[in-house]
């Protein structure tokens, strides 16, 4: 290659990289703008809870003059947060729990006993992923009754068991699938059952998808208001979303003390997420190339 042809070839390439980083600029300050939007609720909500309501209301989105953390102090009383949260705990804790297990056994069993009945079966939990239970609102409200299981936290914890069932069966499945099979039989030439296969060697390898299911079952018993608002009726089992309703007047809304309870409700699961981030990563991208 001669000088001139050298000299074309490295202008040509520098072009396209000048190209190429003025693109990836644009994109990047697009980016950054539509950032800046998704964050303002969030200011703005974190901003109202540290004013008083005269400040909120001459200035809504201004800086303000001194922190008031009063709001924070009205909103516990008022929903007397200590109780609603151990509600909210109690459900979560129980509920998320109940559904890893039961899910993963039977994803397990739909995974490795294959047949036309289990397919079917399988096919038929899946109807659950299509159909929202709320179709048989009712229904439902009439077995909770006749079991004698409204008004108490195992009604809701029950609900919320089998309303989450159908998906995570679907997802563990899919992940049990890629799991070696050769593992489990040597466990069974060594002389172990499938109850302890299961839980010594397939279940620890599923702790990516476990994980991941773990937080968003957690987000979705946690935020979910429609089966409380069905279920419980006392204030003494009320949890935090029912509370923060309570405060949602006819012709107005004070959101000086509306928004600190939205604050104290979701901050649990920030945690929650700031914790099992690493572990939702390493679900996601394991079965990005697994899949």
């Amino acid at each position: 290659m001669n000088k001139r042809a050298f000299s074309t070839q490295m202008a040509r390439s520098l072009s396209y990289f000048k190209k190429g980083a003025k693109g990836d600029i644009i994109l990047e300050v697009i980016l950054l703008v539509i950032a800046i939007i998704s964050l303002l609720p969030i200011y703005y909500m974190v901003n109202t809870t540290l004013r008083t309501p005269d400040q909120v209301i001459t200035s809504p989105f201004g800086f303000p003059e001194q922190l008031d953390l009063s709001g924070y102090v009205r909103a516990w009383n008022m929903m007397n947060y200590p109780n609603v949260f151990k509600n909210n705990l109690i459900i979560s804790l129980v509920s998320v729990s109940g559904v890893i297990l039961l899910s993963s056994m039977a994803a397990y069993t739909f995974a490795r006993r294959p047949g036309k009945v289990f397919n079917w079966i399988f096919i038929t939990i899946l109807i659950g992923v299509i159909m929202p239970f709320q179709v048989a609102t009712i229904q439902l409200f009439r077995v909770l009754t006749y079991l004698h299981l409204t008004d108490t936290l195992l009604g809701v914890i029950l609900v919320e068991i089998f309303v989450a069932v159908p998906f995570n069966v679907f997802l563990i499945k899919n992940f049990v699938n890629s799991v070696p099979i050769q593992l489990e039989e040597s466990a069974f030439i060594d002389g172990a059952g499938v109850w302890r296969t299961y839980w010594r060697i397939t279940f620890p390898l599923l702790q990516p998808v476990i994980a991941t299911l773990t937080v968003l079952d957690s987000l979705s018993v946690w935020n979910d208001f429609f089966t409380p608002l069905l279920i419980l009726h006392s204030r003494a089992k009320g949890v935090i979303l029912l509370e923060v309703y309570r405060n949602v007047g006819q012709f107005q809304t004070d959101w000086t003390n509306f928004f600190p309870m939205m604050i104290l409700g979701v901050a649990p699961l920030v945690i929650l997420y700031l914790f099992m981030q690493k572990y939702i990563v390493e679900g996601v991208s394991t079965g990005a190339v697994k899949g």
